[in-house]
């Protein structure tokens, strides 16, 4: 995927899904969910074991988000990256964002091949941060 077109992706996306979002704030998915709240994007934790982070409201899954995520950023361990993508292609997402070593060759395949964007090998906190992006507070839905 080119920067240019990462950039395209994270200037348009207002909706950031983190799943596997820890209420820890020692966690890295904390950190990074966090961040992504304070540069504007609406974080929507999922993890069925925590009911908030932050005040943020946690969900169970893809499919109990009140609105559809712009991009799903996963924090998971690889072991569930198939998974994730069968829940990814049934909720119709377009971008699945796999966080270093979250994902597997075969599910990152599998979802492109699904029609989904794919994002393995970066982090989303170093790419927001180094494109200095931020999401203007008047400029989100819901």
């Amino acid at each position: 995927m080119s920067d240019v077109d990462l950039k395209q992706i994270l200037s348009d996306a207002r909706r950031i899904a983190v799943v596997g979002m820890s209420d820890r704030p020692h966690r890295e998915s904390h950190r990074i969910g966090m961040m992504l709240d304070d540069v504007g994007y609406r974080v929507m934790p999922v993890n069925p074991t925590i009911e908030e982070v932050n005040g943020l409201r946690s969900y169970d899954s893809l499919a109990s988000l009140p609105q559809k995520p712009d991009i799903v950023n996963v924090f998971r361990n690889s072991e569930h990256a198939d998974a994730i993508v069968s829940e990814a292609i049934e909720n119709d997402v377009k971008v699945l964002w796999f966080q270093l070593g979250a994902e597997t060759r075969a599910a990152a395949d599998r979802g492109r091949g699904a029609g989904i964007t794919v994002i393995t090998g970066r982090c989303i906190a170093v790419e927001v941060r180094l494109r200095g992006i931020t999401i203007p507070s008047d400029d989100l839905t819901g």
